[in-house]
């Protein structure tokens, strides 16, 4: 219908290399689907070193972009950003500086990091046409409290950084396993001052004595089970569910945005907090759920109507060769989605254009550095990618149809 509004979503964008510089008829096809949308998301997966410069804040990890990266995703038809990611402190509070500076200077809608907590929380807004658009992005971690935005008081200065939901990480074990460990914890003599030591730069964590076990940076948790899952902190979670709210009443068509490190042990897997997370979302008036971290695509699932991405893998990924785990095939498929709302924010349809980043015979060679842009997929490849998320997605309820290389959502 000539009112609905098209979003399109990808995988995150991790991108050190001028993508304008390829020339791939499967590339641009690519594009032409990105810029049929009325607006295109992605996270930027980076940090800027520009004018305020900074310092290498992590180890082999580290990654930082130039500032032309932002250019190369905006000529792919990119207009909105979410900025919130464990790269974007990769230069501290001054890379996050220099990010805003240099994503404000190109005109992009973004959110996700700011001067303080009540910039960096604050949605990314923007018009489109007739239509209010807005972003609440957020950041899980894990990572040190000092890459998480600040507000200053009388004690201390504001910090500049990332819009955080605070998650913790609890090992749960079966109550034979808990006391074992609280054995061990007491012939060493592990004490609550050792807790805090070791807990540095942090903040010490919050331990139920009775039933939760600190030893280092683990907490374990007495259980049925053994298993992991995370705790939320109610403070962000209720700030941020607010600032989705306040965004979707005054009429705007609200993107959530959730990037995490908490996978599954099987990474195509989907934990059960990131379900009820999402959830909450979309209960507090978000149009739609999108989330990265997770180095793969993970299934769709609607909820009231509305989609949840769990996680849309890779779009641009300018990694290494030597790090042997991003050989898996999977780190390289992902969708471009082409989201339809109606009038309301609702949406109406979902369309689903599979791509290989590199195309197959990138994906034949083991040098990674070679996998510069996502290539439309085709044949074979397509329908193994599309055939995967149909299967995942339907276990959650989603039903997805597949003809001509494209995936479509059956609504209703």
């Amino acid at each position: 219908m000539k009112e609905d509004f098209v979003l399109a979503v990808t995988g995150q964008s991790l991108i050190k290399r001028d993508t304008r510089q390829v020339e791939a008829p499967a590339f641009e096809e690519v594009k032409r689907i990105i810029k049929s949308a009325d607006l295109a998301f992605t996270n930027f997966e980076s940090t800027v070193f520009g004018d305020h410069r900074g310092w290498p804040m992590k180890g082999s990890y580290f990654g930082s972009s130039k500032p032309v990266m932002l250019d190369a995703l905006h000529d792919i038809g990119f207009r909105a950003l979410s900025l919130s990611n464990n790269h974007a402190f990769d230069l501290g509070p001054s890379g996050v500086l220099s990010t805003l500076q240099e994503v404000e200077r190109r005109g992009f809608l973004h959110a996700g990091i700011g001067r303080n907590l009540s910039d960096a929380g604050n949605p990314g807004t923007g018009r489109i046409g007739e239509r209010s658009i807005a972003v609440v992005a957020m950041d899980g971690g894990p990572g040190p409290d000092f890459m998480y935005a600040a507000d200053g008081d009388e004690n201390r200065p504001e910090r500049p950084g990332i819009n955080r939901l605070h998650l913790t990480q609890i090992l749960d074990v079966d109550n034979d396993a808990f006391g074992q460990l609280g054995s061990i914890r007491d012939s060493i003599g592990y004490t609550p001052v050792d807790l805090i030591n070791d807990s540095q730069p942090d903040d010490g964590p919050d331990i139920d004595p009775e039933n939760e076990i600190g030893i280092g940076r683990a907490i374990f948790r007495r259980a049925t089970r053994f298993g992991k899952t995370v705790r939320i902190d109610e403070t962000d979670l209720a700030r941020n569910l607010k600032a989705i709210s306040a965004a979707a009443k005054s009429g705007s068509l609200v993107v959530a945005y959730l990037h995490h490190h908490h996978w599954a042990s099987d990474w195509l897997e989907v934990p059960d907090w990131v379900g009820a997370f999402a959830r909450r979302c979309i209960d507090a008036g978000a149009s739609a759920f999108v989330s990265h971290g997770a180095p793969v695509l993970q299934p769709i699932e609607i909820y009231n109507g509305q989609p949840i991405f769990y996680s849309l893998g890779n779009f641009i990924f300018h990694t290494r060769s030597d790090i042997s785990t991003w050989q898996r095939s999977e780190v390289w498929e992902s969708v471009v989605g082409l989201c339809a709302f109606g009038a309301d924010n609702r949406l109406t349809g979902l369309k689903l254009y599979p791509v290989l980043i590199g195309g197959e015979e990138a994906l034949r060679d083991p040098t990674v550095e070679r996998r510069i842009a996502p290539h439309l997929a085709t044949g074979e490849a397509a329908a193994r990618i599309l055939r995967r998320l149909a299967d995942q997605s339907e276990r959650l309820g989603s039903r997805i149809d597949i003809e001509d290389g494209i995936g479509s959502l059956r609504l209703g």
